[in-house]
């Protein structure tokens, strides 16, 4: 793909969502990183319905440190992998306050050091919480960008980093926003909805819909 159809398909993205953002429930750092952690295979949707009665009364290191492991449980069960994340979320809780002072910490090393924080998870909250033009590489994005040809590439760091390279540089802080919701309502793994697609004329999929324009 040429850097005009690159341009072209994120002038469109812009022109269709101006301002988009995650759909994770979140009103401080703190709050979307838990969230973030929980978010791992799990929707969204999912993980709004445990963090909003949890934030309520628990949205602090300290408060979920006093929580305990098994407290948090109770509010995130209905969550998949909820022991383990219970596990992580205390000890990262626990590093916070004693290697920070309880702040969630705005650069890479710092964040993936934290329990249950990978790549796309630090990627996830520089982004969106800290302003960082990262490009956090989950299934939907992995899939788009493959599926279209703006980026392809066997794993998700291949994609993660050739995303950084192409995407003309006007529009890397809101990328990530607009080739997930691409990939999670339109550019869908099964029956992607061409015909409803902005930016179809543009992609380079090889099985596309007769709908598409």
């Amino acid at each position: 793909m040429n850097r005009e159809k690159r341009r072209e398909i994120f002038e469109r993205l812009r022109a269709n969502n101006p301002n988009p953002t995650t759909e994770l429930n979140y009103r401080t750092p703190f709050e979307l990183l838990i969230a973030v952690i929980l978010s791992a295979q799990a929707t969204d949707v999912g993980v709004n319905k445990a963090t909003g009665p949890l934030f309520e009364r628990h949205n602090t290191p300290e408060s979920l440190l006093a929580l305990g492991e098994e407290g948090l449980k109770d509010y995130i069960k209905t969550i998949g992998l909820y022991n383990s994340k219970a596990k992580n979320i205390i000890k990262t809780c626990e590093q916070l306050l004693e290697r920070h002072e309880g702040r969630v910490p705005d650069n890479r090393a710092d964040l993936e050091a934290l329990p249950g924080v990978g790549r796309k998870t630090a990627n996830v909250v520089l982004n969106t919480a800290f302003g960082q033009p990262t490009m956090a590489v989950d299934t939907h994005i992995f899939r788009v960008a493959n599926r279209t040809g703006l980026a392809r590439g066997k794993t998700v760091l291949e994609v993660e980093k050739k995303l950084l390279r192409y995407i003309p540089e006007e529009f890397l802080q809101d990328a990530h926003h607009w080739l997930i919701l691409h990939g999670r309502y339109v550019c869908t793994a099964r029956s992607p909805k061409c015909g409803d697609c902005i930016i179809c004329d543009l992609c380079e999929y090889k099985h596309k819909t007769a709908e598409c324009p």
